[in-house]
């Protein structure tokens, strides 16, 4: 259920609302609009009676919610999320573009990538400390001592870090040294891990798996509303298909498929998708053209030599071209 409040309403009758919803063994979700707030409440086994909020001071509405989902819904809210990190935005008025390293290998390949991407006026630099691969033998990051070293890429360029956990104890980390914990595509159904996620009170970028249909990608990010943290920012990285000309199949018809149900923003991985540098800038190109609030890149500064995905990594100057072109894009796109 939906309770809707009437745009007059106090910060009191909200508070009011909030304490009857808990009263009856539920969960409240309060979520402030424009106009307006909205409270979606969970915990319910079986349908909700509203009676008991019908005649409470300050609410317009109570509406039923035909989503399986329920707080990543415009049903719950109507107006678009902004999830704000220090002083950049995802999902607002900015192209968001979140580049980095794929793995921190070394303090001198992530510093020196990091200074690419601030010059570049980019506000985001991801970087994985921890790396789930495919082969126990392939690098599987630095940890904690990956995290520090992107501490101090936040300290000396500004940037916020975004970095993946893989696991509960990894998140634990993660939430102490990056400013946006990332879940990975193969985690998007680890459900204990959603949950950890969503007790942390710093935004989550979550990756759609690689198999996942619109809903489960959805309902995964519900996992992490559920449990209180309502800033996640969604992510389109490519799923299998039977394609063999790209390492996954990049679904752009995600993005407005998303903005047409959900508040939540999404921006697309042309990196980890195709899988290959040269189709990166493309797929970038169309991933602002379509609508989406931001990317996520890999950029390195000897891909040759990388320890993890070298061949989908941009060189530096493929990045600063890309940098242009997007925006541009973008601008036309939300002018």
């Amino acid at each position: 259920m939906l309770i809707v409040m009437k745009s007059g309403a106090t910060d009191d009758d909200i508070a009011r609302v909030v304490e009857v919803v808990e009263s009856l063994g539920m969960k409240a979700h309060p979520m402030p609009g424009a106009n307006r707030t909205a409270i979606g409440i969970t915990g319910n086994t079986t349908a909700i009676d509203s009676s008991p909020f019908a005649d409470l001071t300050g609410v317009a509405e109570c509406v039923r919610v035909t989503k399986p989902y329920k707080l990543v819904s415009r049903e719950l809210r109507p107006d678009k999320s902004v999830i704000t990190v220090g002083d950049a935005t995802i999902g607002g008025d900015e192209f968001a573009i979140i580049a980095g390293v794929c793995a921190v290998e070394s303090r001198e390949q992530t510093m020196s990538t990091a200074r690419v991407v601030a010059e570049q006026g980019c506000k985001f630099f991801r970087g994985g400390a921890f790396k789930p691969r495919t082969s126990p033998y392939a690098f599987q990051g630095l940890a904690e001592e990956g995290l520090k070293i992107l501490r101090d890429v936040r300290e000396e360029f500004g940037l916020m870090i975004v970095s993946e956990a893989i696991d509960e104890p990894a998140l634990d980390l993660v939430e102490k040294y990056a400013d946006v914990i990332q879940i990975g595509t193969r985690n998007m159904q680890n459900f204990s891990l959603l949950r950890r996620a969503g007790q942390a009170r710093k935004p989550v970028l979550l990756k759609r798996g690689m198999a996942s249909t619109i809903e489960e990608f959805l309902l995964a990010a519900e996992y992490i509303m559920s449990e209180g943290n309502y800033n996640v920012i969604l992510c389109e990285r490519g799923v299998r298909t039977f394609a063999n000309h790209t390492r996954f199949t990049l679904d752009l018809s995600l993005i407005p498929a998303v903005q047409r149900i959900s508040h939540l923003p999404i921006i697309v991985d042309p990196s980890h998708s195709t899988g290959t540098r040269e189709k990166v800038i493309p797929l970038s190109r169309a991933g602002a053209a379509v609508g989406a609030d931001g990317l996520l890149v890999d950029v390195h500064p000897h891909p040759e030599q990388a320890l993890c995905d070298g061949p989908q990594a941009l060189l530096f100057d493929m990045f600063k071209e890309m940098v242009g072109e997007v925006r541009a894009i973008a601008k036309i796109v939300r002018s």
